[in-house]
């Protein structure tokens, strides 16, 4: 039997109150939410330095975008840079003409879409919820360590879950209305084609499966029929498809490069989900990191996690008779459940599962309003006081570590860097953050502060949480432990600037801007996004020595009007001796054997990396 669904459908009292809530309260949230923004994502506008990989070498694409005035294809270094879809780097072209390029430029256009991300979450649990657990969802989001990190580094994965969360508030908007609206439909469309010009075909594949999973769960298949197939599936083309047709034309097969086609949707769709994507420069992280990692996106609000998913309705005779409340928490559950699963099978990065978050928000947001309403001796005030127990036991052990180290750290000897204290492990550097898991005890004592921070937040965070949580003050606890990850992040964006040396190449940069004149020749010693920060900031062309088959510029390399950078070892040493000047970018251990014995001048060390001159 086929669901149907009134034009009115029955609310609950707290869906009641998330549609009637005095403009005060509603104006209150958004107040808040723009304020936790504020204090919490703005400064990362400026610092630290933008990081040699992904970080500098997407900002790099949208620079070289501008001085093009090509919008169809990215470039890095001279460089075709095909495998990325352009919608980030739109965003930033146009930063970059507003305010110039600049950090704070490169970065405002994913701060914007954090803050558009928190705003969205919060409509979509006030219409669905209530406005209290919407303005919690967005609280849990914005709060929350993986959403917070991983906008740190210019990746568009936050943005995934931004359209997601748009094109789950359309489509139930249209399961509410008699007959879905060209506004419900065409919104679907258009936040799906957006989708795809922000992270490719996922933007698509993630709404079609979510949708046809939830409909056909709900026994109501002939909704599809309802939502205005045709015209919608204009829209989506008419935003999603011009890109792709002149990127295709502007770039077709030539010398060794099989062309746009090929190389964007059966490479690096294709080929990357089954790991053998060519090159082969990446690794995947094992399958429990993938999942367990979740337990750390969303701490501390993962204690109420599996209590929010007990709550998915599941049982078959009642997915047919689900309110509006209903419907919009087994939607948020399908939505991250096939982000998991998706990636469970393919190549995949910590970060992936970013656009899962979201949903994950409103499922805690949405428990978390309801604790809050319910009665002193209610299952889910009780619930919320175990989880206050298990917070606190594993808060607690963290913040004595936190203390442990601050009282063995030593203090930092005048003249020394933080890469001096480190040990690299480049087996962990497939991992988004490999390069921490190289801090030892006495890099330590370069974190005192943050440390000591650290201790104290999670220490009377956790502390206050369980003594408010116990005496009934639930809102009281849930604004400790806001307070708690407010600091908690700020020392964690302290401790990325503490170690934005080693991960960045600014400095180098700057030292080596006073001294490069045109005509100069700078190296890099490895592949190109090891110091790709120098080519954002300093805009040097980088040539690139024993490093062709591997990294971001191998596709781009394929070209035949490619630019001829690449170097070996004979070559390097012929330029080292010839008259002009030349520049090496090169890491303390990583010298070669031709220009130690030919000598250099060292021009400026930082992090553990050199610029190194023949004259």
């Amino acid at each position: 039997m086929l669901s149907t669904v009134s034009p009115q459908p029955d609310l609950t009292p707290a869906e009641a109150e998330g549609r009637t809530a005095a403009p005060s309260r509603h104006g209150l949230y958004v107040l808040l939410i723009g304020l936790l923004w504020l204090a919490l994502y703005v400064p990362g506008l400026f610092t630290p330095p933008l990081l040699d990989d992904a970080d500098s070498i997407h900002a790099e694409a949208a620079r070289e975008m501008l001085l093009r005035h090509d919008w169809s294809t990215l470039y890095i270094n001279g460089f075709r840079y095909l495998e990325k879809a352009p919608l980030m780097y739109w965003s930033m072209c146009v930063s970059y003409k507003v305010f110039g390029v600049s950090t704070f430029a490169a970065r405002l256009p994913l701060c914007l879409a954090m803050l558009a991300s928190l705003l969205a979450v919060y409509a979509f649990g006030r219409r669905f919820f209530s406005a209290k657990s919407g303005f919690y969802a967005a609280v849990v989001l914005g709060l929350s360590f993986g959403p917070y990190i991983f906008t740190r580094t210019l990746i568009p994965d936050l943005l995934v879950g931004f359209w997601l969360t748009l094109g789950g508030y359309f489509f139930l908007r249209g399961l509410d209305e008699p007959t879905p609206s060209r506004l419900s439909c065409w919104g679907l469309a258009a936040t799906a084609a957006l989708n795809v010009l922000t992270k490719g075909l996922i933007g698509v594949v993630f709404p079609i499966g979510i949708i046809v999973i939830y409909l056909s769960l709900t026994r109501n298949p002939r909704h599809l029929l309802r939502m205005r197939l045709r015209s919608s599936l204009a829209v989506f083309l008419a935003i999603a498809a011009p890109w792709h047709i002149v990127a295709g034309l502007q770039n077709p097969a030539a010398g060794r490069a099989r062309g746009f086609f090929w190389f964007y949707f059966i490479n690096e769709h294709f080929l990357r989900y089954l790991n053998k994507r060519v090159p082969m420069d990446y690794d995947t992280v094992p399958l429990a990191i993938f999942w367990g990692a979740l337990l750390v996106w969303l701490g501390p609000w993962t204690m109420f996690l599996f209590k929010a998913l007990a709550r998915v309705p599941h049982k078959w005779q009642e997915l047919t008779r689900l309110d509006r409340r209903g419907r919009a928490t087994l939607l948020a559950a399908i939505w991250a459940a096939i982000i998991f699963g998706f990636f469970s099978f393919s190549s995949r990065q910590e970060y992936y599962i970013v656009p899962a978050l979201p949903a994950l928000a409103l499922l805690i947001g949405d428990w978390m309003g309801d604790e809050e309403d319910s009665g002193a001796d209610s299952n889910l005030r009780r619930a919320g006081r175990r989880a206050s127990v298990v917070l606190l036991a594993i808060a607690i052990p963290a913040a004595i570590a936190a203390f442990t180290l601050l009282w063995y750290s030593r203090s930092v000897a005048p003249g020394m860097e933080l890469a001096d204290a480190l040990k690299k492990n480049p087996q962990d550097y497939a991992l988004s953050f490999g390069h921490f898991l190289d801090l030892t005890g006495p890099a330590m004592g370069f974190f005192r502060v943050p440390l000591l921070f650290t201790g104290l937040a999670l220490l009377g965070g956790s502390i206050l949480n369980f003594a408010w949580r116990r005496r009934g003050g639930v809102w009281q606890a849930n604004a400790a432990l806001a307070v708690m990850m407010l600091v908690f992040l700020s020392c964690a964006h302290q401790g990325l600037v503490i170690f934005s040396p080693v991960l960045s190449s600014k400095v180098l940069s700057d030292a080596l801007a006073k001294e490069y004149r045109e005509g100069d020749v700078v190296v890099v010693t490895g592949d190109y996004e090891d110091g790709s920060s120098l080519n954002f900031y300093g805009h040097f062309p980088l040539h690139i020595l024993n490093s062709r088959g591997n990294g971001n510029l191998y596709y781009g390399s394929l070209f035949p009007d490619s630019p001829q950078i690449f170097e070996d070892d004979a070559s390097l040493a012929r330029k080292w001796h010839a008259p002009n000047r030349i520049f090496l970018w090169t890491e303390d251990d990583k010298v070669p054997p031709e220009i130690k014995a030919a000598g250099y001048r060292v021009v400026a060390r930082s992090g553990g990396k050199y610029i190194l001159a023949n004259r």
